[in-house]
């Protein structure tokens, strides 16, 4: 009986090889104002303590449990603001008097004549657009770009700055950047992009790069080729702007050289031109060469002549 006391004392020593096993718990803090933070100290956690990143599915995996807890918070909320509108339509049918109900079928009513009369103006207007085709292009920004659901962009001359918004906390490596000649694909890693098409105009590649603005907003500088050209949209696809109301700074006019200063100048006049129903400066330079040779030929018969 001894032996056998001696031995089950020994067995239920732990060994240093099962203490050295005993994992780290985990003690990451959730910060409501950095939840990427959180979630990247779980992610090291599970990798320590698993073979989870060994799986080829992982990110597709993630990707799931994200969109199942999404949809399970937006059903709840759902939940939640019907439940609180029955309550209170439950409250306030206690107070309603007996004539109440008279009342509200009447002005059920009166709500279900206005909806029909806004409805057959909606289809009215919609048949219009489909008539006379689409809108024309918008104004721009107060950066000569446009302000879109996902990104907003502007322009100068020579450069087209993009801003794409993301949640607080982003760290640089979550960023997927890709910029080519004529291409601009921009998202964070593991989601569809948020940008991801064709250039209005080339680039140069060498001259453009992006940057993480207080990690809540994505920067890209893409610089143009062609830099005496108004881009009417940045990525081919989305709505495009009335170049005819972009407008240079002034401010810069005075750092361009005098010959691209002239160019500018000129372009902006012609716009203006344009834009009033008048002739452009090439326009009235061919008027007046055609005036002195009128004058200079009275015998000819220019009845016919056109300015091409």
């Amino acid at each position: 009986m001894a032996i056998i006391s001696d031995f089950e004392e020994q067995d239920s020593k732990p060994t240093s090889s099962s203490a050295a096993a005993v994992s780290k718990p985990f003690k990451a803090v959730l910060d409501p104002a950095n939840p990427l933070g959180f979630l990247q100290a779980v992610f090291e956690f599970v990798g320590r303590e698993s073979d989870l990143f060994k799986s080829d599915s992982l990110i597709n995996d993630v990707n799931a449990v994200v969109r199942m807890v999404k949809d399970k918070l937006v059903t709840e909320e759902r939940k939640r603001k019907v439940e609180a509108e029955a309550s209170n339509s439950k409250a306030a049918g206690k107070k309603v008097k007996e004539d109440v109900p008279v009342v509200a079928a009447t002005a059920a009513a009166k709500k279900e004549e206005v909806k029909e009369a806004k409805g057959k103006e909606v289809m009215k207007e919609a048949k219009e657009e489909d008539k006379n085709g689409s809108q024309g292009p918008a104004a721009p920004n107060n950066n000569n770009g446009l302000d879109l659901e996902n990104y907003s962009w502007g322009q100068s001359l020579q450069e087209v700055n993009v801003n794409i918004p993301v949640p607080a906390g982003t760290k640089s490596r979550f960023i997927v950047c890709d910029i080519s000649r004529n291409r601009l694909k921009v998202g964070l890693k593991g989601q569809p992009p948020i940008i991801d098409g064709e250039l209005y105009r080339p680039v140069k590649v060498d001259d453009c790069f992006w940057s993480l603005e207080d990690q809540k907003s994505i920067s890209v500088l893409l610089t143009k080729k062609d830099q005496m050209e108004w881009w009417k949209c940045c990525v081919k696809g989305e709505p495009e702007i009335d170049t005819q109301k972009a407008e240079p700074e002034s401010s810069k006019l005075s750092d361009l050289d005098p010959e691209t200063r002239s160019t500018v100048e000129k372009m902006m006049f012609d716009q203006r031109q344009k834009s009033m129903g008048l002739p452009t400066s090439d326009e009235s330079q061919k008027q007046e060469i055609l005036k002195k040779f009128m004058a200079e030929h009275p015998e000819m018969d220019f009845s016919k002549a056109k300015i091409s």
